[in-house]
Protein backbone atom coordinates (compact mmCIF):
# COMPACT_ATOMS: atom_id res chain seq x y z
CA UNK A 1 0.00 0.00 0.00
CA UNK A 2 1.67 3.79 -0.82
CA UNK A 3 0.32 6.11 1.12
CA UNK A 4 1.36 9.90 -0.25
CA UNK A 5 3.38 12.06 2.31
CA UNK A 6 0.67 14.75 3.55
CA UNK A 7 0.89 18.34 5.00
CA UNK A 8 -0.81 19.33 8.67
CA UNK A 9 -4.33 18.78 8.66
CA UNK A 10 -7.56 21.46 8.06
CA UNK A 11 -7.85 21.30 11.82
CA UNK A 12 -4.33 21.76 12.56
CA UNK A 13 -3.84 24.86 10.36
CA UNK A 14 -7.51 26.14 11.72
CA UNK A 15 -5.31 26.28 15.53
CA UNK A 16 -2.77 27.92 13.59
CA UNK A 17 -5.03 30.84 12.36
CA UNK A 18 -6.37 31.15 15.51
CA UNK A 19 -9.21 29.09 15.36
CA UNK A 20 -10.48 31.37 12.21
CA UNK A 21 -11.13 31.35 8.55
CA UNK A 22 -11.46 33.78 6.23
CA UNK A 23 -14.24 33.89 3.53
CA UNK A 24 -11.94 33.32 0.86
CA UNK A 25 -10.38 30.74 2.60
CA UNK A 26 -13.82 28.88 3.23
CA UNK A 27 -14.79 29.17 -0.40
CA UNK A 28 -11.58 27.90 -1.52
CA UNK A 29 -11.50 24.95 0.59
CA UNK A 30 -15.46 24.44 -0.21
CA UNK A 31 -14.89 24.13 -3.74
CA UNK A 32 -12.21 21.38 -3.46
CA UNK A 33 -14.09 19.26 -0.37
CA UNK A 34 -16.92 19.16 -2.84
CA UNK A 35 -15.05 17.90 -5.82
CA UNK A 36 -13.48 15.46 -3.40
CA UNK A 37 -16.96 14.12 -1.94
CA UNK A 38 -18.37 13.52 -5.14
CA UNK A 39 -15.53 11.92 -6.81
CA UNK A 40 -16.03 9.53 -3.28
CA UNK A 41 -19.64 9.44 -4.14
CA UNK A 42 -18.82 8.58 -7.82
CA UNK A 43 -16.67 5.14 -6.79
CA UNK A 44 -19.99 4.49 -4.88
CA UNK A 45 -18.65 4.72 -1.35
CA UNK A 46 -20.02 7.66 1.25
CA UNK A 47 -16.97 8.51 3.74
CA UNK A 48 -19.40 8.84 6.85
CA UNK A 49 -16.43 10.85 8.90
CA UNK A 50 -16.53 13.96 7.03
CA UNK A 51 -14.15 16.47 9.61
CA UNK A 52 -10.97 19.09 10.03
CA UNK A 53 -9.20 15.99 10.67
CA UNK A 54 -9.44 14.28 7.68
CA UNK A 55 -8.66 16.78 5.45
CA UNK A 56 -4.86 17.26 4.74
CA UNK A 57 -2.88 19.52 2.98
CA UNK A 58 -0.42 18.27 0.64
CA UNK A 59 3.43 19.00 0.42
CA UNK A 60 5.62 20.80 -1.85
CA UNK A 61 4.12 21.88 -5.32
CA UNK A 62 0.53 20.13 -4.26
CA UNK A 63 0.95 22.14 -1.00
CA UNK A 64 -2.37 23.77 -2.65
CA UNK A 65 -4.30 20.67 -2.74
CA UNK A 66 -6.91 18.87 -0.08
CA UNK A 67 -6.72 15.53 0.23
CA UNK A 68 -9.28 13.30 2.24
CA UNK A 69 -7.90 10.64 4.96
CA UNK A 70 -9.71 7.64 7.29
CA UNK A 71 -11.75 5.41 5.12
CA UNK A 72 -12.15 3.24 8.21
CA UNK A 73 -16.28 4.29 8.58
CA UNK A 74 -16.61 4.66 4.79
CA UNK A 75 -19.40 2.70 3.01
CA UNK A 76 -20.65 1.45 -0.26
CA UNK A 77 -24.10 3.09 -0.39
CA UNK A 78 -24.72 1.57 -4.06
CA UNK A 79 -23.75 -1.61 -5.95
CA UNK A 80 -21.23 -0.14 -7.96
CA UNK A 81 -21.97 -2.10 -11.25
CA UNK A 82 -25.69 -2.04 -11.21
CA UNK A 83 -26.32 1.45 -8.69
CA UNK A 84 -28.68 -0.48 -7.23
CA UNK A 85 -28.67 1.84 -3.60
CA UNK A 86 -28.71 0.21 -0.14
CA UNK A 87 -31.98 0.08 1.97
CA UNK A 88 -33.32 2.92 3.71
CA UNK A 89 -32.81 1.87 7.64
CA UNK A 90 -33.45 3.05 10.60
CA UNK A 91 -32.40 2.49 14.56
CA UNK A 92 -28.49 2.93 13.32
CA UNK A 93 -26.20 3.59 15.82
CA UNK A 94 -23.95 6.87 15.62
CA UNK A 95 -21.30 6.87 13.17
CA UNK A 96 -18.88 9.63 13.04
CA UNK A 97 -17.81 12.38 14.69
CA UNK A 98 -20.92 13.93 16.82
CA UNK A 99 -19.83 17.23 16.08
CA UNK A 100 -20.46 17.25 12.07
CA UNK A 101 -22.99 14.76 12.38
CA UNK A 102 -25.93 15.37 10.04
CA UNK A 103 -29.56 15.21 12.28
CA UNK A 104 -30.61 12.08 10.23
CA UNK A 105 -27.46 10.23 11.57
CA UNK A 106 -28.63 11.63 14.97
CA UNK A 107 -31.92 10.19 14.71
CA UNK A 108 -30.78 6.52 14.01
CA UNK A 109 -31.08 6.79 10.34
CA UNK A 110 -28.60 4.62 7.52
CA UNK A 111 -26.31 7.42 5.93
CA UNK A 112 -26.22 8.26 2.47
CA UNK A 113 -25.08 10.71 0.33
CA UNK A 114 -26.73 13.39 1.91
CA UNK A 115 -25.29 12.85 4.91
CA UNK A 116 -21.66 13.96 3.90
CA UNK A 117 -22.77 17.15 2.57
CA UNK A 118 -24.54 18.19 5.74
CA UNK A 119 -21.57 17.22 7.55
CA UNK A 120 -19.51 19.30 5.37
CA UNK A 121 -21.84 22.28 6.01
CA UNK A 122 -21.49 22.34 9.13
CA UNK A 123 -17.49 22.12 8.89
CA UNK A 124 -17.62 25.12 6.58
CA UNK A 125 -19.51 26.79 9.25
CA UNK A 126 -17.19 25.88 12.31
CA UNK A 127 -14.60 27.13 10.03
CA UNK A 128 -16.39 30.40 9.54
CA UNK A 129 -17.47 30.98 13.29
CA UNK A 130 -14.69 29.48 15.03
CA UNK A 131 -17.00 27.11 16.51
CA UNK A 132 -20.60 25.46 16.40
CA UNK A 133 -23.73 26.31 19.07
CA UNK A 134 -23.35 22.59 20.23
CA UNK A 135 -19.82 22.28 20.67
CA UNK A 136 -19.17 21.96 24.79
CA UNK A 137 -22.30 20.49 25.82
CA UNK A 138 -21.81 18.65 29.03
CA UNK A 139 -23.30 15.43 29.99
CA UNK A 140 -23.17 12.44 32.35
CA UNK A 141 -22.87 9.80 29.41
CA UNK A 142 -22.31 9.64 26.06
CA UNK A 143 -25.24 8.64 24.95
CA UNK A 144 -26.78 11.66 27.12
CA UNK A 145 -24.84 14.18 24.99
CA UNK A 146 -25.10 12.90 22.01
CA UNK A 147 -28.89 13.78 22.91
CA UNK A 148 -27.93 16.97 23.00
CA UNK A 149 -25.66 17.63 20.76
CA UNK A 150 -28.67 16.40 18.73
CA UNK A 151 -31.49 18.91 20.28
CA UNK A 152 -29.78 21.66 20.11
CA UNK A 153 -28.34 21.63 16.19
CA UNK A 154 -32.66 20.19 15.68
CA UNK A 155 -33.40 23.37 17.43
CA UNK A 156 -31.07 25.64 15.58
CA UNK A 157 -32.30 26.81 12.33
CA UNK A 158 -29.93 27.12 9.68
CA UNK A 159 -30.49 30.94 9.56
CA UNK A 160 -29.29 31.25 12.73
CA UNK A 161 -26.47 29.02 12.54
CA UNK A 162 -25.21 30.86 9.41
CA UNK A 163 -25.88 34.41 10.52
CA UNK A 164 -23.77 37.09 9.93
CA UNK A 165 -22.93 35.25 6.83
CA UNK A 166 -23.22 35.33 3.20
CA UNK A 167 -26.79 33.27 2.52
CA UNK A 168 -25.17 30.62 0.22
CA UNK A 169 -24.29 28.80 3.43
CA UNK A 170 -27.60 28.85 5.10
CA UNK A 171 -28.69 27.77 1.29
CA UNK A 172 -26.15 24.61 1.09
CA UNK A 173 -27.26 23.65 4.27
CA UNK A 174 -31.14 23.45 3.89
CA UNK A 175 -29.98 21.94 0.51
CA UNK A 176 -28.46 19.38 1.91
CA UNK A 177 -31.11 18.77 4.58
CA UNK A 178 -33.56 18.72 1.84
CA UNK A 179 -32.52 15.99 0.12
CA UNK A 180 -34.19 12.45 0.28
CA UNK A 181 -32.43 9.23 1.50
CA UNK A 182 -31.31 7.75 -2.19
CA UNK A 183 -31.52 11.02 -4.12
CA UNK A 184 -27.90 12.40 -6.11
CA UNK A 185 -27.21 15.53 -5.04
CA UNK A 186 -26.43 17.95 -7.54
CA UNK A 187 -22.76 18.72 -7.31
CA UNK A 188 -22.26 20.85 -9.70
CA UNK A 189 -25.12 23.31 -8.50
CA UNK A 190 -23.64 23.74 -5.09
CA UNK A 191 -19.86 24.24 -6.29
CA UNK A 192 -21.66 27.02 -8.23
CA UNK A 193 -22.89 28.28 -5.54
CA UNK A 194 -20.36 29.11 -3.57
CA UNK A 195 -18.33 29.88 -6.98
CA UNK A 196 -20.25 32.48 -8.07
CA UNK A 197 -19.88 34.25 -4.70
CA UNK A 198 -15.99 33.59 -5.01
CA UNK A 199 -16.41 36.35 -8.09
CA UNK A 200 -18.75 38.60 -6.27
CA UNK A 201 -16.18 38.78 -3.74
CA UNK A 202 -13.80 39.82 -5.52
CA UNK A 203 -11.38 37.05 -4.79
CA UNK A 204 -8.84 35.40 -6.99
CA UNK A 205 -8.19 32.16 -7.34
CA UNK A 206 -4.54 32.32 -5.87
CA UNK A 207 -4.50 29.59 -3.89
CA UNK A 208 -2.93 32.02 -0.98
CA UNK A 209 -5.16 30.47 2.37
CA UNK A 210 -5.04 32.07 5.66
CA UNK A 211 -1.88 30.11 6.74
CA UNK A 212 0.28 31.30 3.83
CA UNK A 213 -0.35 34.88 5.18
CA UNK A 214 -0.59 34.03 8.70
CA UNK A 215 1.98 35.96 11.09
CA UNK A 216 1.48 34.11 14.80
Amino acid sequence: MIIDLLGPSLEDLFNFCNRKFSLKTVLLLGDQLLSRIEYIHGKSFIHRDIKPDNFLMGIGRRANLVHVIDFGLAKKYRDPRTHMHIPYRENKNLTGTARYASINTHLGVEQSRRDDLESLGYVLMYFLRGSLPWQGLKAATKKQKYDRIMEKKMTTPTEELCRGFPNEFAVYLNYARSLRFDDKPDYTYLKRLFRDLFVRSDFKYDYVFDWTTFKA
